[in-house]
């Protein structure tokens, strides 16, 4: 079985749809997926944002807000089933933006990745595909982005890049929802 599937795209590019249903479609009979939240409601935006995203998952949803310690909420969630990790640049921007030590929480966050029983789909954004920013803020957080998707898409087992609401699978099988996409 897969235990850790990376999904990463664009902004608005449909990843976050895609790793709702493929978490529904990990479920068991009478298990509910877990929405483990990363993002803070730092302003009005945001928080349409999130009610936007707690709206298309409904009420069949379990939710766990984790803007920083993601690894002790993997731990803490593992073995009641698949959990949705959304996402990770919003966590890599907490910890930036808090001055935690990046390569620590990374490198807790692998450790937990690796000793997970149930299934993990995680949502990344691909933020290299641009021009380079102007500021030094913006290119760390870039840099440390890319750092970061290459070392958890290396631990897992499954990996799709999210274009235009497509799928394109880049490593292992593809996902469970792509065979239902137009």
């Amino acid at each position: 079985m897969t235990r850790i599937t990376l999904i990463t795209g664009g902004a608005r590019s449909g990843k976050s749809r895609l790793a709702e249903a493929e978490t529904l479609a990990l479920c068991r009979a009478r298990q509910r997926p877990l929405y483990i939240a990363t993002a803070e409601p730092g302003d009005a935006e945001m928080t349409a944002r999130i009610a936007e995203h707690r709206a298309r998952r409904g009420l069949e949803w379990d939710d766990l807000h984790a803007p920083l310690d993601l690894a002790l909420a993997l731990d803490a969630s593992d073995g009641r089933g698949p959990r949705l990790v959304d996402c990770l640049t919003l966590w890599l921007s907490n910890l930036m933006l808090g001055g935690h030590d990046i390569d620590a929480a990374t490198n807790a966050l692998l450790d937990a990745l690796s000793c997970q029983r149930d299934p993990v789909v995680i949502v990344t954004n691909e933020v290299g595909l641009g021009i380079v920013p102007d500021n030094a803020l913006a290119r760390a957080f870039r840099d440390a982005a890319g750092f970061l998707n290459q070392r958890v898409a290396g631990a897992a087992d499954r990996v799709a890049l999210v274009a235009c609401g497509l799928p394109l699978c880049l490593k292992g099988a593809p996902l469970t929802q792509a065979k239902d996409q137009p």
